[in-house]
């Protein structure tokens, strides 16, 4: 898992590496690129997470999902997500994505988490 993570509009750098796109870290420390095409095809826009996309990064043993929602907080997920996460009997909680970074490093290092992070808006 990262132990260090900065978040700037556009940008967020994770054990030393940028990336200028939305990430998603998988509790085993991996890192990807978020695959929001999938909810701007379903919405027309990829503000929404959508459960079709969110389903491609769970059963990787996570116990906690934390969603960044940007830097101005736009990225929220669709009822259909939450109820999923709900009845996955997952944590979850959606913050700003500075905020969803604290977060993320406070409690990784104890829970198996799941991060989505979305890096401008």
């Amino acid at each position: 898992m990262p132990t260090t993570i900065e978040v700037s509009f556009g940008r967020i750098v994770i054990d030393g590496v940028e990336y200028d796109y939305d990430v998603v870290i998988y509790p085993d420390g991996r890192v990807e690129r978020r695959l929001k095409e999938i909810s701007k095809k379903i919405h027309g826009t990829s503000h929404k997470l959508d459960i079709e996309e969110i389903v491609n990064y769970l059963g990787n043993g996570e116990e906690v999902v934390i969603i960044g929602t940007g830097i101005y907080g736009m990225l929220g997920l669709t009822e259909d997500s939450k109820r999923l996460l709900s009845d996955l009997k997952l944590e979850y909680m959606e913050l700003p994505t500075e905020e969803a970074v604290r977060k993320y490093l406070e409690i990784s290092s104890r829970k198996r988490v799941l991060g989505v992070f979305h890096i401008t808006c």
